[in-house]
């Protein structure tokens, strides 16, 4: 009986053992399968808020960007309205203006040129000769933006003013001239039918067959419209910030009011562009979804939207462009976005496969211990094993109703005192417990470290972009004038700098120049940079001497300095048919001049810093440039440019550095200094901004001279 006893109590044993091993195991199975759900519902959740706040807002900010391009080309197409209008309304106490046909030598030169219809004499036109007055204005906005390709006015009668570069291309293989339909045009024939501003579809050029956007104006003269303004728009310059906002799993792209893609990158759904008369209606789309989505884009914002295009599942979100009427739309594949969980997911598998390994261990342990100690602990195993039975089960169980509850409301476990068991329940309660702080942490930073990178790097990136298009940065700046070749680089050591520089052209024989440094740095020192530039730029070109111009602008800002920032400014005005230069120095370092062939530093007499003092005085000296000689501009940046040690580049190595090769061209001059300047500094941070404008004087040319 006892034998039987002993054999039956250890068959229990082994048959409890065994139960309670499987119980185990399907416990946790159980908990690692709630505990992924947990995860996954917490995670999606809070990558979908990070979408709603950081991708939408984008997106808004991307349309807002575009729609201020677009309300640039607005502005200038009254502008021309304007003019014509005027011109034409005392066309008769004007000079007929000169008027000329194109001419295929000048190709690659912006040029104003006559074109008509077949059959139409454009010598006979009653408009077309005060029409031709607009030729400096149209000239000069073309110059002057990057987003203009061309500007003209098309005539009731059959005849075209207009100014772009492209002369070789209006004749046939013959070298006659090509009529031009100018009535027949999309952009001519859309401002007539609307009677108001116009922008045409994806059109193509009526010579090179390019894909171009046109903004149009009707011109009304007495309540009759005589002719049409327009400006083409230049394609690529507007689609910078859709080529640069997309990746891999994320694009952008734009939709006009009739619902055609007119930008979209490349590699895309929507990359093929097509013109007004071929491209698609995406609202009369097939997919019904994305038909709703555009037509609601159109419209007003949009919120977060999940599109399924070509089998992927898409974010999608939405913001129209009123000046237009227009859409930008932002996508980003949903998969991409799963990511982090699949990653959580990951390392919470690792996690409790280690502890699962763990536990099986000990058990194993545990079991080989009881057949080992036999028949004489048989009883004794008995009652430990129940005692262990019960301490395992009761905290398991607890373990258990806590992650179903935290997969329900949400709360992550927690360790409590009824785990620390000192076993391998206590190891797998701590891996829970460590996993579930681990998880909150990585939601927690992935959350804040998204929305903080977005917004930094949207609001870099656009200061970034609105700087440099403050600055000359096309070269050569002036490829028809003769008389001097001038070269300008700007290096911030932040995102954006303090520094800048400017030349422009105040009339024919005038030509402005400024070099200045803002007390500040970063985006403070840019927008004080800006403003500066436009004030010092308007006084310029009202024709003031230099010493008025500084003046002038000191008092505009010191009326309104709340921040007590200052700036250095050195400004010359060069007469471009005699060489001589007037300049006046506002605090700023002393110029370089090349003269007899070496540089040598120029010791002005300083006036004292714009926005530091109401009323202070400034004075003026002159410089005269011979032909061949040379000036060098530069902000502290250069000479106070440190090595590692502390060592300054300083004015003496910038000198040996500009006369390593005096009669360079200005721009191969500016890169001498730049890589002295960089060999001297090697890999030390850059603290300051790096700015240099070199210009050498060539002479008057004899078109300069008859002047």
């Amino acid at each position: 009986m006892v034998l039987t006893l002993l054999v039956l109590t250890t068959a229990v044993f082994a048959g409890l053992s065994s139960y309670q091993n499987r119980m185990l195991v399907n416990i946790v199975g159980q908990t690692r399968t709630e505990q992924q759900q947990a995860i996954s519902q917490i995670s999606e959740e809070t990558m979908y808020q990070v979408m709603v706040s950081a991708f939408v807002g984008s997106n808004a900010l991307q349309a807002r960007i575009a729609d201020n391009d677009f309300a640039e080309i607005v502005h200038d197409t009254y502008m021309l309205q304007t003019m014509a209008q005027g011109l034409i309304e005392i066309r008769d106490t004007l000079e007929p203006a000169e008027l000329d046909l194109p001419d295929a030598s000048r190709d690659g030169i912006l040029t104003a040129m006559v074109l008509c219809e077949e059959g139409v004499d454009y010598t006979r036109s009653e408009y077309l000769p005060a029409a031709g007055h607009m030729r400096s204005p149209m000239l000069a906005m073309v110059r002057n933006s990057d987003k203009i390709a061309g500007c003209y006015i098309g005539l009731a009668d059959g005849t075209h003013y207009g100014v772009d570069d492209h002369s070789a291309n209006r004749f046939d293989a013959d070298g006659n001239l090509i009529p031009f339909p100018v009535r027949e045009r999309p952009w001519y024939r859309g401002a007539v039918e609307s009677g108001e501003l116009y922008f045409t579809g994806i059109e193509r050029d009526a010579f090179s067959c390019s894909l171009g956007i046109t903004c149009s104006a009707p011109v009304v003269v007495n309540g009759e419209i005589v002719g049409v303004v327009g400006i083409d728009v230049v394609l690529d310059s507007m689609c910078d910030f859709i080529y640069t906002s997309s990746g891999s799993d994320s694009f952008a792209f734009i939709v006009n009011d009739h619902g055609q893609v007119i930008i979209a990158p490349e590699n895309t759904a929507f990359s093929e562009i097509k013109t007004a008369d071929e491209a698609a209606d995406l609202r009369e789309s097939a997919n019904a979804e994305l038909a709703q989505f555009i037509r609601t884009a159109l419209e007003a914002p949009t919120e977060l939207t999940l599109l399924n295009i070509n089998g992927r599942e898409y974010y999608a979100a939405g913001t129209p462009m009123p000046t237009v009427g227009w859409t930008v739309i932002s996508f980003v594949d949903k998969e991409a976005t799963e990511q982090p969980e699949k990653a959580m997911l990951t390392e919470y598998d690792r996690i409790n496969t280690e502890a699962s390994a763990r536990f099986r261990e000990g058990s194993v342990r545990t079991r080989q211990t009881g057949r080992v100690l036999g028949v004489a602990l048989l009883l004794t195993s008995i009652i430990a094993a129940l005692i262990a039975a019960g301490r395992i089960v009761k905290p398991l169980e607890t373990m258990t109703d806590t992650i179903r509850d935290s997969s329900k409301t949400g709360r992550l476990f927690e360790m409590k005192d009824s785990y620390r068991t000192n076993d391998e329940i206590q190891v797998l309660a701590e891996a829970f417990d460590d996993l579930s702080k681990k998880t909150k942490k990585y939601i927690e930073d992935i959350t804040q470290i998204t929305r903080e990178k977005e917004r930094v790097s949207t609001e870099l990136n656009m200061a970034n972009q609105i700087q440099s298009s403050m600055l000359p940065h096309v070269f050569p700046a002036f490829p028809n004038r003769s008389e001097f070749d001038i070269f300008a680089s700007m290096d911030p050591a932040k995102e954006v700098g303090g520094d800048f520089y400017d030349f422009f052209l105040v009339d024919k024989d005038h030509l402005c120049m400024v070099m200045a440094d803002v007390s500040g740095k970063g985006v403070p020192g840019a927008l004080f940079m800006m403003v500066t530039k436009a004030i010092l730029k308007t006084n310029a070109m009202s024709g003031r001497s230099p010493k008025e111009i500084l003046s002038m602008t000191n008092e505009t800002i010191c009326s309104n300095n709340k921040m007590q920032m200052f700036v250095t400014v050195w400004l010359g005005i060069l007469e471009i048919s005699s060489g001589r230069i007037v300049a006046s120095n506002a605090g700023h370092e002393y110029p370089a001049l090349s003269q007899n062939g070496a540089f040598s530093l120029l010791r002005d007499q300083h006036g004292f810093v714009i926005g530091g003092m109401e009323g202070s005085p400034y004075h003026e000296y002159e410089i005269l440039l011979k032909p061949g000689d040379r000036l060098f501009l530069y902000t502290d940046g250069v000479p106070e440019a440190t090595d590692a040690e502390g060592g300054m580049f300083g004015t003496q190595r910038m000198l040996d550095a500009l006369n390593g090769e005096p009669d360079a061209a200005p721009q191969k001059i500016l890169e001498n200094v730049s890589k002295a300047v960089d060999g001297f500094v090697k890999e030390a941070e850059q603290f300051d901004d790096l700015t240099m404008l070199c210009i050498e004087y060539k002479g008057p040319s004899a078109q300069t001279k008859e002047r």
